[in-house]
């Protein structure tokens, strides 16, 4: 009868649903290929800001514990990043806490990098250090290690002290000058069948603009930067990666981009074909004391490509980034509130004249960890770190004014599906 049919196709329908999310949730443990699963199984933060017309972000913060480490108990990559630029010596880079757990064990790593092209002859700082005896604290945003400490002071100040690595030893203390910032009430991009039953998970909340003041010593060469709180800006980012990286985002593309006066990060990776290599873009322009403006619909251009034959993967010239959302109305309300005739463009756009390092990023995981990631999903992940001081920042409701500044640029990629078409 057509009742019976329509029950056993309506229960083929749960049987195939559950097997799909089955086979995913063993692909993110176990680090297989996945099948395609569509773009119904992704659920962006940003696809759900558009399409329920609610505004751009709310107000991230300690007290709301939006900055705690989530900590899952699967298969995940957790980083803590402090990005930092001082105006008027040139020095740049970041400090990382990496929190890793890959299913067998769970590590942490400090990592640091520190660059200045304004110095004849200065080497770039690069250090990555495991960190002995580490612990999420019982607030769930403060972390120790032995000779390294996190902690959010009383008044909402970001101090990270680290004595790890006798070549960078770092005092940094981030204060904002903005709200915190996180894309919706719930900031997790899903993957799955649905964000009930998703087998994986990313998750990103910034302290988009602070004001920085500390000191990196190298004991090795003598170096000792001192940095001064006015002219040194930072850029704070919780990031999580609740599955395989690989599984997660093909490529990445990351700039922050900063002046006396104004700020503006982006944050951009794109799924595997997995799930239709759909795209989650995020952005943050600030002023000297607020958040002006969240886009989420951008076009990011790289121009000028070349090949990279060692990798087979591309360098860069320039970029030009087109950014687009409404201005923020009013900062007072948890959720900043935008107005719908205030649409605005923003376009990012220069050459980058510096390529600071090519990252091969297998050479920083173990082996073990190296033989699953690699093979199965032709996963060759390496950074294209830039950095510029001849970006342009311009906005569509202000013609003449043409802002200029210094930036960070990172270009990652991961997977590569030409060489899994051939597989």
């Amino acid at each position: 009868s057509l009742s019976f049919i329509n029950t056993y196709i309506n229960f083929k329908k749960k049987i195939k649903k559950m097997f799909k999310w089955i086979q995913g949730g063993i692909s993110a443990v176990t680090g297989m290929a996945e099948p395609e699963y569509g773009a119904s199984h992704l659920h962006s933060a940003t696809t759900r800001l558009t399409e329920s017309k609610i505004n751009p972000y709310s107000k991230a913060s300690p007290e709301k514990k939006d900055f705690d480490f989530q900590n899952p108990q699967n298969t995940n990559v957790e980083t803590a990043t402090f990005y930092l630029n001082d105006l008027d010596t040139g020095y740049c880079g970041f400090a990382q806490i990496i929190h890793s757990n890959i299913g067998i064990t769970t590590s942490a790593q400090f990592t640091f990098k520190l660059y200045n092209n304004k110095i004849e002859g200065f080497k770039q700082i690069w250090t990555s250090t495991k960190l002995e005896n580490f612990s999420i604290q019982e607030n769930g945003r403060d972390f120790k290690a032995d000779n390294l400490d996190l902690q959010w002071t009383d008044d909402n100040c970001l101090k990270l002290q680290s004595e790890v690595n006798p070549e960078s030893l770092v005092t940094l203390i981030f204060k904002p000058l903005t709200d915190g910032v996180k894309f919706g009430k719930d900031p997790h991009t899903y993957y799955g069948p649905s964000i009930e039953e998703s087998w994986g998970s990313m998750r990103h909340v910034y302290m988009p603009r602070c004001s920085v003041e500390g000191s990196i010593t190298n004991l090795k060469t003598g170096l000792v930067v001192d940095l001064t709180a006015g002219r040194t800006f930072g850029l704070y980012v919780m990031a999580l990666q609740n599955m395989k990286p690989h599984h997660a985002a093909k490529e990445w593309k990351f700039v922050w981009f900063v002046n006396e006066k104004e700020s503006l990060v982006l944050m951009q990776f794109q799924t595997p074909r997995s799930y239709a290599n759909g795209i989650v873009s995020t952005a943050i322009i600030t002023d000297e004391d607020k958040v002006i403006c969240c886009p989420v619909e951008n076009e990011t251009i790289l121009v000028d490509e070349y090949k990279d034959e060692e990798t087979g993967w591309s360098f860069a010239k320039e970029i030009d980034y087109k950014l687009k959302g409404h201005l923020v109305k009013d900062e007072d309300e948890e959720e900043a509130k935008v107005d719908a005739d205030s649409a605005v463009e923003f376009e990012l756009k220069g050459p980058l004249t510096t390529v600071i390092e090519r990252v091969d990023v297998m050479n920083e995981v173990p082996q073990f960890v190296k033989n699953i990631v690699s093979g199965v999903a032709a996963t060759k992940p390496f950074i294209y770190q830039y950095y510029t001081e001849d970006l342009t920042l311009t906005r569509s409701d202000k013609k003449d004014a043409e802002i200029k500044g210094t930036a960070w640029v990172e270009v990652t990629y991961i997977v590569d599906e030409r060489e899994q078409q051939q597989q």
